[in-house]
C-alpha cells in the first residue's frame, strides 16, 4: 500500500494496495524460483572447480601467481556473497584458501622469484573477505529482522480478522435476542417514565446492532470475491441519497454525477458509499449539506462524500481509514472509512481524505476506470 500527502489545501492522505498479481506473474515466478534454486545448487561445485584451476595455476605459472590468486579470492567472495555458507564453515574456507594460495607466494619471494611486498597481500585479501562477511552477515540479519516484523504484522492481521469474524457473528444473536424481549417489555409499560428507559435500551441495542452489522461488512470486504459489473453510478448515488433522506431529514441532500458507468462490485460499492455517508452524517450539524459526487479523471473513476462539517484534524488524516481509528467530538467505532478502504482495495482501488478548502471533510473512493467504466 502507498500513502502520500498532497491536495489543494495540504490536508490530504491517499491510500491504495500493490498492483495485483496476475496467474501469468505467478508462474513466472515458480519458474524463476525454480531456477534460482538449480543456480544455488551448482554455485558451489562451480566455485570449487574454479578456484582449484586458479589454486593449480598458481604452482605451476612462474611469475604470474598475483592473477589466479586474486581470482581465487575473488571467486570466494562472489560466492559467499550469493550463497552465505554457516560460520564455521566458511571460517575454515578462509583459513583454507589463506593456506592455498598464500603458500606458493611464500616460497617465490622465498626464492627471490618474487617480491616479498607481493607476499602481503595474503593476510590483506584475507581480511578484505572477513569484512565482506561481515558485511553480508549484518544484511542477512536486517533481512532476519524485516521477515520476523512481516510475519508479526501477518499473525497481528490475522488475529484482528479473527475477531472481527467472532465478533460479527457472535455479536447478532444476544443482541437479536435482547432487542426481542426488550420490544415484548416495551409493549406491557404503562408508566411513561419506565417506557422511556426501555427506550433507551432499544437506542443501545441499535447501536450494537449497527456495530455488528459494520464488523460483518468489515470481514466481507476483505473476504469475499469481487463480482464486477456494469453500475449505473449516477443511480446508485441517486439511491443511497434517497434513503439517508428518510434517516437523516435534517441534512441538506445532492448528488452531483453525470450519467457515469463503473465497473464494480455493486453490493460492495454500496456498502462503502454508505459507511461514508454515515461517518459524514456524524460529523454534520443537524442542518448541514452533504453531496454524493460522482466523476471521472485521469483514468480513474472518483466517488466523493463531501460535507460541511468541522473536517478532520491534521494530525488525524494519515489515520482515518485504520480499523478502530476514531476521532473527533462524534467519534464512532472506527469501522466505517476502514470499510471503505477495503472495499477499495478489494476493487484495486485507493481511498483518499482531505479537508475541503470552504470546510467540511471530502472522503474519496477512487477505482481503476476498467471495463465498462465511462461516461454514458
Amino acid at each position: 500500500m502507498t500513502v502520500g500527502l498532497r491536495g489543494a489545501d495540504g490536508d490530504l492522505v491517499e491510500s491504495g494496495p500493490p498492483r495485483a498479481r496476475t496467474g501469468a506473474w505467478r508462474a513466472r515466478t515458480v519458474r524463476a524460483a525454480g531456477s534460482a534454486s538449480l543456480r544455488e545448487r551448482l554455485l558451489l561445485p562451480a566455485w570449487g572447480v574454479f578456484a582449484a584451476v586458479n589454486a593449480a595455476l598458481m604452482y605451476i605459472v612462474v611469475g604470474a601467481e598475483t592473477i589466479p590468486f586474486h581470482f581465487v579470492w575473488v571467486s570466494t567472495a562472489v560466492a559467499y556473497g550469493l550463497r552465505p555458507w554457516p560460520l564455521k564453515m566458511m571460517w575454515l574456507t578462509c583459513l583454507a584458501v589463506t593456506v592455498v594460495t598464500g603458500v606458493p607466494l611464500v616460497l617465490r619471494a622465498h626464492k627471490g622469484e618474487l617480491d616479498w611486498q607481493e607476499a602481503s597481500e595474503i593476510p590483506l585479501m584475507a581480511l578484505l573477505f572477513l569484512v565482506m562477511v561481515w558485511h553480508v552477515r549484518r544484511r542477512m540479519a536486517a533481512a532476519a529482522d524485516a521477515r520476523r516484523l512481516a510475519e508479526s504484522e501477518h499473525l497481528a492481521r490475522e488475529r484482528q480478522r479473527r475477531f472481527v469474524r467472532f465478533a460479527s457473528h457472535e455479536l447478532r444473536t444476544p443482541i437479536t435476542i435482547a432487542r426481542g424481549f426488550t420490544e415484548v417489555l416495551a409493549r406491557k409499560q404503562q408508566d411513561p417514565a419506565d417506557a422511556e428507559d426501555v427506550e433507551v435500551v432499544l437506542d443501545e441495542l441499535d447501536k450494537l446492532e449497527g456495530i455488528a452489522a459494520r464488523l460483518l461488512a468489515l470481514m466481507r470486504s476483505d473476504e469475499e470475491s469481487v463480482r464486477a459489473e456494469d453500475v449505473d453510478l449516477a443511480a446508485l448515488l441517486e439511491r443511497t441519497a434517497r434513503r439517508w433522506r428518510a434517516g437523516a431529514p435534517t441534512r441538506h441532500w445532492r448528488v452531483d454525477c453525470p450519467e457515469l458507468r463503473v465497473w464494480a462490485d455493486p453490493s460492495r460499492l454500496e456498502i462503502a458509499v454508505d459507511s461514508a455517508v454515515e461517518n459524514a452524517v456524524r460529523h454534520t450539524e443537524e442542518d448541514g449539506s452533504i453531496v454524493l459526487r460522482g466523476r471521472i479523471a485521469g483514468g480513474e473513476v472518483f466517488v466523493e462524500v463531501v460535507d460541511d462539517g468541522m473536517g478532520i484534524a491534521r494530525g488525524h488524516l494519515p489515520l482515518v481509514f485504520e480499523q478502530f481509528h476514531s476521532s473527533g467530538p462524534h467519534a464512532g467505532t472506527g469501522l466505517g472509512l476502514a470499510i471503505v478502504r477495503a472495499v477499495a482495495e478489494a476493487h484495486h482501488g485507493r481511498v483518499s481524505a482531505a479537508n475541503a478548502p470552504e470546510g467540511g471533510a471530502v472522503i474519496s473512493l477512487v477505482l481503476p476506470a476498467g471495463t465498462g467504466a465511462g461516461v454514458a
